[in-house]
């Protein structure tokens, strides 16, 4: 059966090239145990390394990118699933060492999927998708080191990107007061809606400091961004505070001290979303499902085809995508 994709290549150092291609069940992965009739994807800071060619996301092609997807089984060869199922996918390095969701069809091994969770559509699981997936890790695991409400304020960086918006909003609809830092001049309007009222401008957090605190402001930060930022961030975070460490569109150089861990106790929290067991991911999902407003999901959501994957992935490198964004791979 033939299928349409968005196929990467790339002749030795050249820049990567993407085009929409037609391909046959043949073409894919031959190991994966599950044919996936593919009708979303989206579109995270990976994705936009992998379609620039950046990061070393990818190291082989003609590659299929996209690390997380949603469909319909059509084959198994697996007693955990039957065609005509409903299934999602985010990790496992999937559109990064194994061909993706920037498809119409897809073959993975069975134990990288899962039903598609109660209270999901299909689409509202990508909305959600992988940056979703890691924000709620992030929010569960400062929890696990007893942050709540009452701790005081939590801090999201990079809060009107993919992540940090979904971040911002579950952290609001569990209660917590969230202050959100962006450097887009509409982030106040947008944030609010989620019932932020604090924006911390980006240039204020963007550079370290001489002294290793400062006054302490917030229970715990949910970081996007690495770098500088989360250096200087941890030498503001209250005793006993946290931080969950979540991605890195700032650097992976933290020029941080010691001195906040030992004075403070403070917390630096390592998630993955990759490797996650799928004990952990089923739970996650629960979370979101009690959690989530999907109305205001669906405000904050684009949706895009296949074509429009190259120009939204540049976007996402600079900075310059609010909320989250969902591939319907038949456009």
């Amino acid at each position: 059966m033939t299928f349409k994709a968005l196929l990467l290549t790339r002749e030795d150092k050249s820049p990567v090239e993407a085009n929409i291609v037609d391909l046959d069940d043949a073409d894919l992965p031959q190991d994966g145990d599950v044919l996936v009739d593919v009708t979303y994807s989206g579109l995270n800071y990976k994705d936009g390394l992998a379609l620039s060619g950046k990061g070393g996301i990818v190291r082989n092609y003609p590659h299929i990118g996209g690390v997380d997807f949603a469909g319909t089984v059509r084959e198994s060869a697996s007693d955990r699933f039957q065609p005509g199922d409903q299934v999602i996918l985010t990790g496992w390095r999937v559109g990064e060492a194994w061909w993706g969701g920037y498809a119409q069809a897809a073959r993975v091994k069975s134990d990288w999927l899962l039903p598609l969770p109660k209270g999901f559509s299909l689409k509202t699981a990508m909305a959600i998708g992988t940056a979703g997936v890691t924000a709620m890790l992030g929010i569960m695991a400062i929890e696990d080191h007893q942050i709540t409400p009452e701790s005081g304020t939590v801090l999201v960086t990079g809060a009107t990107g993919g992540v940090g918006s979904v971040a911002a909003m579950l952290l609001s609809r569990r209660g917590y007061q969230v202050a959100g830092v962006s450097g887009k001049p509409d982030a106040a309007a947008y944030l609010s809606q989620f019932g932020i009222d604090e924006v911390i401008p980006r240039e204020e957090l963007a550079d370290t400091v001489e002294r290793p605190m400062e006054s302490a402001r917030w229970a715990a930060v949910v970081d996007s961004v690495g770098g500088n930022m989360l250096a200087r961030v941890l030498g503001q975070l209250q005793y006993a505070g946290s931080a969950a460490a979540i991605g890195n569109a700032g650097g992976v150089i933290v020029p941080a001290s010691i001195i906040p861990f030992l004075l403070r106790g403070i917390n630096l929290l390592g998630i993955d979303s990759v490797m996650q067991p799928n004990a952990r991911r089923i739970k996650v999902w629960e979370e979101l499902a009690k959690t989530l407003d999907f109305d205001l999901l669906e405000a904050i959501t684009t949706v895009i085809g296949l074509a429009d994957l190259p120009a939204y992935g540049d976007q996402i490198l600079k900075g310059q995508i609010s909320g989250r964004v969902v591939v319907d791979v038949s456009l």
